[in-house]
């Protein structure tokens, strides 16, 4: 039983990071949807949804809320832009304020580096801009 927990969780960091870098590739204004990725990968669209999304994120160690803030802490710390609008949007639809997201970018800039939280900021602006609601992260 724990080789398998351990090979499925090898296999979850494996996806995690084959997704990240797939998406890596888009551009940040149109994020690769999972039908898109199935038009290219349908297996990797299969593991995606099915252990990545239906799996990882369910799992009951961390809410959905702070496996967003986990998943955005990472995308910007790897500068990685093409999937924070779809992981901030879910962080903000699971709970995290405009205001926590912020902070949290003041935050990445002492251990992420500047130029990485810099290059997030525009995705972050135009996020909060599309929100209903939208106001300043003040």
């Amino acid at each position: 039983m724990k080789n398998t927990v351990n090979k499925r969780h090898i296999a979850a960091q494996a996806l995690a990071a084959a997704f990240a870098l797939c998406c890596a590739t888009a551009q940040a204004a149109h994020p690769t949807s999972l039908k898109e990725i199935h038009m290219v990968a349908p297996a990797l669209e299969h593991y995606t949804q099915h252990l990545l999304l239906d799996e990882v994120w369910k799992r009951p160690g961390l809410s959905p809320r702070d496996r967003s803030i986990v998943t955005l802490s990472v995308l910007v710390a790897r500068n990685q832009p093409a999937e924070l609008p779809t992981y901030l949007n879910l962080a903000l639809d699971k709970g995290v304020k405009q205001k926590q997201a912020s902070e949290m970018l003041t935050q990445l800039a002492f251990y992420a580096g500047w130029p990485n939280v810099f290059s997030a900021m525009p995705v972050f602006k135009d996020v909060f801009a599309k929100r209903p609601g939208a106001a300043s992260a003040k």
